[in-house]
């Protein structure tokens, strides 16, 4: 029988009555003749929840332990809906992330599968069951339980549908697809029936919830079409390999906070490699990282969202490199994503112009092929987002060349 991948976020799963109403979507799918596989999200905030407890025993907690502790919500929910379809009398097992054979490196609270090894998955689908695996962790070399950053149970489920090759994985939470921008904040934003694994990868980078880049970044290698759809029903988006699109197109504004950046004048190599030593001591990957010579000026960004003991890190840093680096915290960055976006350099030219106008101070801008990002303050990002999808989105065309 072909093979359904489908994942449910924290929204899908938050409480009694939405495990109860995926557990009737996924007795549909597998009424309908499919073997299923469900990956699950922790309940609701449990996450958070179970991070604000472990921020009340230690301001920097250890990051093995944090794996052993926030492993335990997705377990709750997969065990929940285990029991809510074989009360159904449809036959369902649940595995952890282990169990399901999902091997990732070393990397203590944003760990990267390296492998899956599906064996267990598969002896019980050819049984009929369906399986529900915990999403978000897995299991290094070493045997330690790991789990893989935010959104990680995205990853999971692209992971399993490759391992499987599954005609399709599902990812489904509270939103119906993925929008020019959050809805929440720009009420117009529209829905996109389709997306490149590129321009994707790249919303998700710049702060878009919708998917996790990492799941994309594995879609694209196995050529993996992802449906992204609300759990209660409605359209989706399907994110999957097409043609490059008009250059300057863009397709997306999104939006991170929780951001910190670096920055030292004359730099020299000894104080360039202090600093990232520093970083890789803390396990603190760069969002942005820029040098330039023979001056030495250095820039760096940080994202807070898997960097567990940020007190501990800004005080080595003002330990070991005082006088040397400067740390600005409370930074955002609005990015607009589209392929070909700084084909010319319109684009660029309207989003300096619109973020000068609204009064929004600078601190930095980066491009790339598919990407245009720009550093705030971050009272300054919900209105900067608004600004530029006015600017950039909302007539969905490409700036047209002087000879148009």
């Amino acid at each position: 029988m072909p093979i359904v991948v489908q994942k449910y976020g924290g929204s899908s799963v938050a409480d009694v009555d939405r495990i109860r109403q995926v557990a009737d979507r996924v007795a549909t799918a597998k009424a309908a003749g499919k073997d299923v596989v469900v990956v699950v999200s922790a309940m609701g905030d449990t996450t958070d929840e179970l991070l604000a407890l472990a921020k009340k025993v230690t301001d920097c907690p250890a990051r093995r332990e944090l794996d052993m502790l926030l492993s335990a919500g997705e377990r709750i929910s997969m065990a929940l809906l285990s029991m809510a379809l074989n009360a159904r009398g449809v036959p369902a097992v649940s595995f952890t992330g282990s169990q399901s054979g999902i091997v990732t490196n070393d990397s203590h609270t944003n760990a990267r599968i390296v492998e899956v090894r599906p064996f267990r998955v598969q002896d019980e689908l050819e049984r009929g069951k369906v399986v529900i695996v915990a999403g978000y962790q897995g299991v290094s070399y070493k045997r330690e339980v790991t789990t893989l950053g935010r959104g990680g149970s995205d990853t999971t489920a692209v992971a399993l549908a490759a391992a499987l090759d599954a005609e399709a994985c599902e990812i489904y939470s509270d939103v119906e697809g993925v929008y020019t921008a959050d809805p929440r904040v720009v009420p117009d934003a529209r829905r996109l029936a389709e997306l490149g694994y590129e321009e994707m990868q790249e919303l998700a980078e710049a702060g878009a919830k919708v998917l996790n880049a990492q799941a994309v970044e594995f879609a694209k290698e196995r050529g993996i079409a992802i449906y992204a759809r609300a759990t209660r029903g409605g359209e989706e988006t399907l994110v999957r390999k097409l043609p490059p699109r008009s250059p300057g197109r863009v397709v997306g504004v999104a939006s991170e906070t929780g951001l910190v950046s670096l920055s030292a004048r004359g730099a020299d190599g000894s104080a360039v490699g202090a600093l990232l030593g520093l970083l890789d001591e803390h396990a603190s990957g760069g969002k942005q990282f820029q040098l330039e010579l023979p001056d030495g000026v250095l820039s760096l960004v940080l994202s807070l969202e898997n960097l567990h003991d940020f007190p501990r890190l800004r005080q080595d840093l003002a330990t070991r490199l005082a006088g040397r680096v400067t740390l600005r915290e409370r930074v955002g960055a609005v990015s607009a994503i589209g392929a070909g976006i700084n084909a010319r350099f319109e684009n660029l030219r309207i989003a300096l112009d619109t973020l000068a106008s609204m009064g929004a101070t600078v601190l930095g801008a980066s491009t790339s092929s598919f990407r245009i990002s720009v550093l705030v303050t971050e009272n300054d990002v919900p209105e900067a987002v608004r600004r530029l999808h006015r600017a950039l989105v909302t007539e969905g065309e490409p700036p047209r060349s002087p000879a148009d």
